[in-house]
């Protein structure tokens, strides 16, 4: 059966399958002329293969590289994609030969490919012949070419190309082209061998830039060129060794060496030869050797007419056969000198001396000349028998002496060097040795001189307290003047620099006085020290001396508490109510500072009856005895059976000497059940606090206060608004007619329980007469007209209520009410008539007071 198949498969036709052809900048096909970047990633997706198969077969795909070649690409079989795995590099390989594949089971197909790898700046400039040396001769001419750097950039296009600079340095002779390389002496600069024989410049090379994954850099090198200066001839010959001196002694003869004079050619790369000669001052004593320059004595030193000679030598430096080059001319010294038979000698004004004094200041300061001292010394040897070296012997570094080396003669000059050591504090004078010994000679001769230096005093120092605070203890109560407490501050400057004056001030001096010599502080004459009030005190002290130079210090002064004040118990718990099986408290108080002495014990001294109370003696409670535990049992101490008690107690403090005082606690006892509800709890927890109880009373009335004045103002206001109140001020003018009197209607109907209200006449008889009418628009309220003078005889008068009306029987009131008393009626008339007199002066006055 299968082969069957096969022989019908094979009977049709079988076309190869094959890739598209999408040309160079297609990402798919068959990887025809395809470029990658050197720079590309590891695993970046960078083509697809893609074609077909005629008969419509899926395909694979598939890519291999020839034998021994690193395979750069892997390719995923379905789909096609090819994938980096190798790093690349133009630089090493700029081009790849693959072989891809396409397959559909049975015919493959297999095409040659090259891949090209572009270009990225990897790559940084790399110099040639490096090391870089150059000798370049120290006469070459400014601006002239002495080198030519080469640095080549593998990469492409402007990352290959390269430019040169020179990093920049502080003084370079030398500038470089920066496209050829060239190197260059900098315009206006020279070399010269003597002063640098070699230079170190370091020159940069850097490509045109280009991109490196997708950023834009620049890369560069840098390497360091070493210049070698050559020397030329051109440097004259240089003594070595100057200024020169000789001598010649009373033992030498002719034909002794007296000095050797020495140079060397300028130009030390190829030194030449030297050549010396005396040019004059020999006076035909002296000759040199013109090859080694040594300088000899011709004659005996007898025949020398003078101590000292100058002879000018030249030296020439030997070029060639034909002549010198440059010369140097130098002068040595000769003296004539005799044997070594004077020591170093001090002279002071007056001759020969070895003792100096001067008076000064102390601390001078540094740098100074002690120009007080005229010192010279003087060797009358000659050369080097008169070479000494001066000392100065005496504390370290606080003087010294110049010159130190000399030769015969010098003025000696001392200076200070440590102004701080010269302190007349330590050292009211100072002694030094002068020493001035020979260097050179066998003998070492030497000699010495005293210096005395005698110091006056400054005032250099400020008074200082032996200690920076002082605490001071004083008991209360001391009388005024006691000492409090000395205090001590020393100058140690000399006279009236070193007195020292003490003074007190700040806000806790008030009650202190300092003795301005002695320093000792004490209270002022009327202060009373109370630690009760204050028990705390600090202020300064000053210590100054004659010319304002000044310290401080702290004083810390405590008051000591006394036992000066006795118990004294609150008045407002001698009276107690107790209750059985619960304690009552007693509190006294002692106004003393400071433990022991307010420290309160509680005892009871006497009890009326006897032994029924126990006390605390720390806390003041006082409780019944155990054993009482009901009111029968304390009605049963007394006969009387009172309730109420006295207890004698007394408070004592624990100072010394000891306060007590006593009082009498009166005690009520009770049970618990006698006291019930909310309010009786509350009084009885309140009992020890009776501040409480009124603060309760007090929040009460000030509520109804409250309440009382929000009501009545809510009641103003409303009757405001229904009367449209206007404003006051009016002009009351009496009317022309007939004036009508009034009469006093009872509220209630009866004249003893009111004043009554005001009725005119017109309005009794319209209220008796006809139904009431409603009542007019409001108005504001004005002042009444005044009574009349006549009532008619018509009106019926009513009684006004006084005190004795008030007081009038029941019978006289019902009378007057109905007529039938005719003396009641009288006294209702006189009153009512007193009664108008005073209303009608009360009106007159509100007019004058009020109107116009």
């Amino acid at each position: 059966m299968l082969r069957f198949k096969y022989l019908s498969f094979s009977a049709q036709s079988d076309f190869a399958p094959y890739f598209y052809d999408n040309g160079a900048g297609s990402s798919n096909g068959n990887m025809a002329l395809l470029s990658i970047s050197e720079d590309t990633s590891i695993g970046t997706h960078v083509y697809t293969l893609n074609g077909s198969d005629p008969e419509g077969e899926p395909v694979t795909y598939g890519m291999t590289f020839d034998k021994g070649s690193k395979e750069y690409f892997s390719v995923e079989p379905k789909s096609g994609n090819v994938t980096l795995i190798q790093t690349l590099d133009r630089e090493v390989q700029d081009e790849i030969i693959a072989f891809v594949t396409i397959t559909d089971g049975r015919n493959k197909v297999v095409e040659n490919v090259r891949v090209f790898i572009t270009d990225a700046n990897d790559e940084k400039p790399e110099f040639l012949n490096l090391p870089l040396i150059v000798d370049v001769p120290e006469d070459a001419a400014s601006g002239s070419s002495i080198y030519r750097v080469q640095a080549v950039d593998r990469d492409l296009g402007s990352g290959g190309s390269v430019s040169y600079y020179l990093q920049s340095m502080p003084s370079t002779k030398f500038t470089i082209d920066g496209h050829s390389g060239v190197l260059r002496i900098r315009s206006g600069e020279s070399l010269d061998y003597e002063l640098s024989r070699t230079h170190f410049v370091t020159v940069v090379a850097k490509d045109g830039g280009g991109k490196y994954h997708g950023k834009y850099q620049v890369m560069t090198s840098t390497a360091i060129i070493t210049i070698n200066v050559l020397d030329t001839q051109d440097s004259p010959p240089v003594f070595v060794g100057t200024p020169y001196f000789g001598f010649v002694y009373e033992v030498s003869v002719p034909g002794s060496e007296i000095f050797t004079v020495f140079a060397k050619d300028g130009d030390q790369n190829n030194p030449n030869a030297m050549h010396y000669s005396i040019l004059s001052g020999s006076d035909g004593f002296f000759i040199i050797n013109s090859s080694s320059g040594c300088i000899s004595l011709t004659s005996f030193p007898v025949q020398l007419r003078n101590e000292l000679y100058e002879l000018k030598v030249k030296v020439a430096a030997e070029v060639g056969p034909d002549g010198f080059s440059d010369y140097s001319i130098t002068t040595v010294t000769i003296r004539v000198v005799d044997l070594n038979n004077h020591p170093p000698t001090f002279y002071g004004e007056n001759g020969q001396q070895n003792h100096f004094e001067l008076t000064m200041y102390e601390h001078p300061p540094e740098g100074e000349i002690l120009r007080g001292l005229k010192i010279t010394v003087n060797d009358s040897d000659q050369g080097a028998n008169a070479k000494f070296r001066l000392l100065l012997v005496g504390p370290s570094r606080v003087l010294r002496v110049v010159p130190q080396t000399v030769l015969n003669e010098a003025q000696v000059t001392i200076i200070v060097e440590n102004s701080t050591a010269i302190d007349y504090e330590k050292y009211q004078f100072l002694t030094f040795k002068l020493l001035a010994v020979e260097i050179d000679t066998p003998e070492r001769f030497s000699a010495t001189a005293d210096i005395v230096i005698n110091l006056l005093d400054t005032n250099d120092n400020i008074p200082k307290f032996s200690s920076e605070f002082y605490i001071a203890r004083i008991p209360e109560n001391s009388p005024g003047g006691s000492n409090v407490v000395s205090v001590t501050a020393t100058d140690p400057d000399s006279g009236l620099w070193g007195a020292v004056k003490y003074s007190i001030y700040g806000s806790g001096a008030d009650l202190f006085l300092i003795h301005p010599t002695s320093g000792i502080i004490y209270t002022q004459p009327w202060a009373s020290l109370d630690a009760e009030v204050k028990s705390k005190y600090n202020f300064y002290v000053k210590a100054e001396d004659t010319e304002g130079k000044y310290s401080l210090a702290e004083v810390f002064v405590t008051v000591l508490d006394q036992n000066d004040h006795p118990p004294e118990f609150n008045q407002n718990f001698l009276e107690r109510t107790m209750i059985i099986g619960a304690p009552v408290k007693i509190e006294a108080v002692d106004e003393d500072a400071e433990e022991p002495n307010n420290l309160i014990e509680y005892s009871i001294m006497k009890a009326d009856p006897d032994n029924i109370f126990d006390i605390n003696t720390s806390t003041g409670e006082i409780k019944l005895k155990p054993y009482i535990k009901s009111m029968e049992i304390v009605q049963n101490i007394t006969k009387q059976k009172d309730c109420r008690w006295s207890v004698v107690v007394q408070a004592r403090d624990r100072g010394s000497p000891s306060f007590s005082t006593t009082a009498v606690v009166k005690i009520d006892i009770t049970e618990t059940n006698r006291l019930k509800g909310p309010m009786a709890a509350f009084l009885m927890q309140s009992r020890d606090n009776p501040m409480k109880a009124l603060g309760l009373a007090i929040s009460i009335i000030t509520v109804m206060v409250l309440v009382t004045v929000m009501i009545s103002t809510i009641i103003y206001f409303r009757n405001t608004k229904s009367n449209r109140i206007t404003p006051a001020r009016r002009i009351i003018r009496k009317r022309p007619k007939d004036q009508r009197s009034w009469t006093f209607r009872p509220r209630f109907g009866r004249s003893d329980q009111s004043f009554g209200k005001f009725f005119t006449d017109d309005e009794t008889s319209d209220n008796h007469s006809s139904p009431r009418a409603k009542p007019p628009a409001p108005s504001a309220p004005v002042l009444p007209p005044p009574p009349p003078v006549h009532s008619r005889p018509s009106e019926r008068l009513r009684s006004v209520p006084t005190v004795s009306s008030w007081r009038t029987s029941k019978n006289t009131d019902v009378a007057q009410r109905s007529g039938q008393n005719k003396d009641g009626s009288g006294i209702s008339s006189a009153l009512v008539s007193e009664l108008k007199m005073r209303i009608e002066q009360k009106i007159n006055e509100a007019n004058q007071g009020y109107y116009y």
